[in-house]
């Protein structure tokens, strides 16, 4: 707002850079810009100060479509006033020469007017609209509709009002509307989640069954080469004993063999010995052939002795001795 300084019967007007400050006196317009200062009566001086900075109306308002479902339209002007002294004419922005402020509520009256425009243009569109399409595509559509109506309203250019910008930020039915609009999406979103999960855990099958086919397939294979490595170890087995058993035939045939030759050696040696032994014996006979009776007794004797027992008495009774000396008696 602007700042006026009091004086005695005086006072001081300073505008600021986004306000057009407008004094009337007796009819003329004696100041009249954006920022200005100035000195002026309070008794005889009409101030008016009208806002030129761009300025947000947020609007928030209900319709109802062609299918008759209410829906709630939020939406934001971006306007300003493009001709200060003309809207200075058509609504009162009078300023208190005393305190600097507005009599009266000037932006309410601007933001009535945008409010009541801007929805009858939106009311009108979704008049004719389903529910459906307005929630689809209604967004662009009403912003067009607001953006053309604010643009071709007379009043609005009469007033010296511009629109700059018109947002729609949404269209949204009434909460269970929009709760049973929703449950079909919803459904559809669960039943790919579902059809999702189902063939995750199908997935999760297959791969268990691929696994515990390839573990079956790897016992069946360890279990084959087990067979083979056992039909092996047998055949390795089987061949060791017949070639123990080979060995040892050959080992029993070398060592009949050897005692074959051994007892042949022996039988020959002991045949020679005994051959010996009785050509010996034949030539010691022979040698006794003609000794006399008494040296063959004492060659008896001699024998006897060397194959005796260890004798260590002897005792000799008559009855042994005296045959022994009859018959050396009767020799003599």
């Amino acid at each position: 707002m602007a700042d006026i300084a009091r004086y005695p019967l005086i006072r001081h007007l300073r505008g600021s850079a986004t306000a057009y400050v407008q004094h009337v006196r007796k009819g003329d317009v004696r100041h009249a810009g954006t920022g200005a200062g100035f000195w002026f009566r309070p008794l005889s001086a009409v101030l008016s100060e009208v806002p030129v900075d761009d300025r947000e109306l947020p609007l928030l308002f209900h319709a109802r479509t062609a299918d008759f479902q209410d829906v709630t339209v939020q939406a934001t002007l971006t306007f300003r006033m493009a001709d200060p002294a003309l809207a200075a004419a058509r609504i009162d922005f009078s300023l208190d020469p005393d305190r600097g402020t507005w009599r009266g509520t000037p932006l309410v009256q601007v933001a009535g007017l945008l409010t009541e425009t801007a929805q009858q243009h939106a009311l009108d569109l979704l008049a004719g609209t389903r529910l459906a399409e307005a929630l689809v595509g209604g967004v662009p559509a009403v912003r067009s509709a607001v953006e053309a109506g604010l643009a071709g309203d007379l009043r609005l250019a009469e007033t010296g009002i511009a629109v700059i910008g018109v947002r729609v930020v949404a269209i949204r039915p009434e909460s269970d509307v929009e709760r049973a609009l929703q449950t079909p999406t919803r459904e559809q979103v669960q039943q790919e989640a579902d059809r999702a999960t189902y063939e995750r855990r199908a997935l999760a099958v297959e791969r268990e069954r691929a696994i515990s086919e390839n573990e079956l397939a790897n016992q069946v294979e360890l279990a084959r080469r087990t067979e083979e490595l056992i039909g092996q170890r047998g055949v390795n087995g089987r061949r060791e004993a017949e070639e123990a058993a080979a060995a040892a035939e050959i080992a029993a045939e070398s060592q009949a063999r050897r005692d074959r030759q051994a007892a042949q050696v022996q039988a020959e040696t002991e045949r020679l010995i005994g051959a010996a032994a009785a050509d010996a014996r034949a030539a010691e006979l022979a040698a006794y052939a003609d000794a006399r009776p008494e040296v063959l007794v004492s060659r008896a004797l001699e024998e006897l002795a060397r194959n005796l027992p260890h004798i260590d008495s002897v005792v000799l009774t008559p009855d042994l001795l005296a045959p022994v000396l009859a018959k050396l008696g009767r020799a003599r």
